[in-house]
Parts: structure tokens; sequence; C-alpha cells
């Protein structure tokens, strides 16, 4: 029987997959952009951030990688996916529920990774973090908004296709 870490870990990577579903095809791509953007931030922050030792991360599935994969391609993929579904043409509640989430994903759901063996915050404070995540969520729906701007640009100056069909994901 797989360890407690090993489980955690599985469900911190497959629940929100489960999700995905109810995003919907045309939010998925309109905002898979960002969400990449997103975690290409967090993968160099994780690299720089194992360097200066802010963080410690014991992640059972990827025991050699330098980044938390699970988290990266769980949560944070598909939160961002579902809070720029949710909230996206709403700054204020956007910035709202990135700071309320952002809290709830550094403290409460930090501490149990920490119960569990599987991240610890060490010269970074937990506070800091929670900053500097909130900072990124306004780059962040900057980024989707420039997106946002160049595909109506596209879309004006592309000449109407008539009886062209949706070729499907």
């Amino acid at each position: 029987m797989p360890n407690k870490k090993v489980m955690i870990s599985l469900g911190v990577l497959i629940f929100p997959w489960l999700t995905v579903p109810f995003i919907g095809r045309k939010s998925f791509v309109r905002f898979l952009p960002v969400a990449t953007f997103a975690n290409l931030i967090i993968i160099v922050f994780t690299v720089i951030a194992n360097q200066k030792k802010w963080f410690k991360n014991k992640n059972p599935l990827f025991t050699n990688a330098p980044i938390d994969f699970t988290y990266i391609l769980g949560p944070h993929l598909i939160g961002t996916l579902w809070i720029f579904k949710l909230t996206y043409g709403s700054f204020r509640k956007y910035i709202f529920i990135n700071i309320v989430l952002d809290w709830v994903n550094i403290f409460p759901f930090g501490g149990a990774l920490k119960k569990a063996g599987i991240f610890k915050m060490k010269r970074m404070s937990p506070s800091m973090y929670w900053g500097f995540t909130v900072f990124l969520a306004v780059i962040l729906y900057g980024y989707q908004a420039i997106i946002e701007k160049v595909i109506r640009k596209t879309k004006s100056s592309q000449p109407d296709l008539e009886g062209a069909e949706d070729t499907g994901f």
C-alpha cells in the first residue's frame, strides 16, 4: 500500500483535473495561455527559492525534481483556469478571490502539507510568499488583458469566414 505522502501528493495532482470538464472547452482554451504563463513564473520562482532555501519540498512523486510538479500541474494550473473563468472581466472580484484563495493555499493548505512532511517554509515567511502570489495575480490579470486585446484585434482584422466549421478540440 502506498504511503500517506504519496496518496496526498496523488490527490493534490489528480483531484483538480476531475473538474476540468466543467470549465468548458472555450474557457479552457481562452485561459490556458495565462495559466501556462503563471506556471512558468512559479517554476522559475521555485528554482530560485530552492537555491536560496526559501522553502523545502519533499514531494514523493517527483523525488529528484527541483520543482513541485504535483502542485504546479494540479491545483495551480487548474485553479488559475477556474479563477479566470469565474472572475475575468471584474478586476475587483478577481483580486478579492485571489487574495482569499492564496491565503487559504498558503496558510491552512500549506500548514497541512507541513504536517504531512511534504512542504515547509524555511527562509521565506508564509506572509512574504502570500504577498508574492497576490503581486503575481495582478501581473497575470494584465497579461490576460493583453492576450484579449490581441485576440480582438486579430479577429477584427480577419475576413469573416461564413460556413467555416469548428474543427473541435
